[in-house]
């Protein structure tokens, strides 16, 4: 398999390549900057694995929620590629890959993934490790005041990861007692969109270039 990967939902933007198991990579924390470097990035990447897009099976994108103008981005340049290519999509969800990307730098197996959305609100979800080591959405995207994040009822800690953690407000007490880290640094890496669409891939779980569209959550976007 052949399986190329962008995200441009925050401050980074990264591509990602899987050519039968190789995986070669290219990450750039660049705020504003990403409808100027995605393209070439993905040339560059292209290049060093000496692959054209004609030989890919398929190209993967982070969907969202992010950055309005980011998805845009993502959404644009995946299905330009695609439609050029005739090639099929795969959306994979940002909030998912931030919590692969904690999985595969420090073993969190209980992720509770927040981007910041501004507006005093964050993007966020629970995540959980499957069998396979791939992250598993344990409730539903949700859009809401940092105050509000909820977590079910147990003793489980979970781990904070993302830019909504760096945000002034703090969670709520019953949170704050069943962390075990907090990582605000984080930012999602193409990479683990990779390793989050190749199984999606293979099952079917791919759309049409037409069909490959932004996830907001926010119903109104000023």
């Amino acid at each position: 398999m052949k399986l190329l990967a962008l995200d441009t939902s925050t401050d980074a933007c990264s591509v990602a390549l899987d050519i039968e198991g190789r995986v070669f990579t290219r990450f750039e924390v660049a705020p504003r900057r990403h409808a100027e470097i995605i393209l070439p990035m993905i040339g560059r990447l292209l290049s060093d694995a000496e692959l054209k897009v004609n030989q890919l099976d398929a190209i993967a994108f982070g969907r969202g929620p992010g950055a309005f103008t980011g998805l845009r981005i993502a959404c644009g340049v995946t299905q330009g590629i695609a439609f050029a290519a005739d090639l099929p999509v795969v959306p994979v969800s940002t909030l998912a890959a931030l919590a692969q990307g904690a999985y595969r730098a420090y073993g969190h197996e209980k992720i509770i993934t927040a981007i910041d959305a501004r507006m005093g609100e964050v993007y966020w979800g629970l995540f959980q490790r499957t069998q396979g080591g791939l992250m598993q959405a344990a409730s539903e995207e949700r859009i809401s005041a940092f105050g509000n994040l909820e977590l079910p009822q147990g003793d489980d800690r979970w781990a904070g990861i993302g830019s909504g953690w760096g945000t002034a407000a703090a969670p709520a007490g019953q949170i704050q007692r069943r962390l075990c880290d907090v990582k605000p640094e984080v930012l999602p890496h193409a990479k683990d969109i990779l390793s989050l669409a190749k199984p999606a891939y293979l099952q079917g779980a791919y759309v049409a270039a037409a069909q490959a569209l932004p996830t907001y959550l926010r119903n109104k976007v000023v």
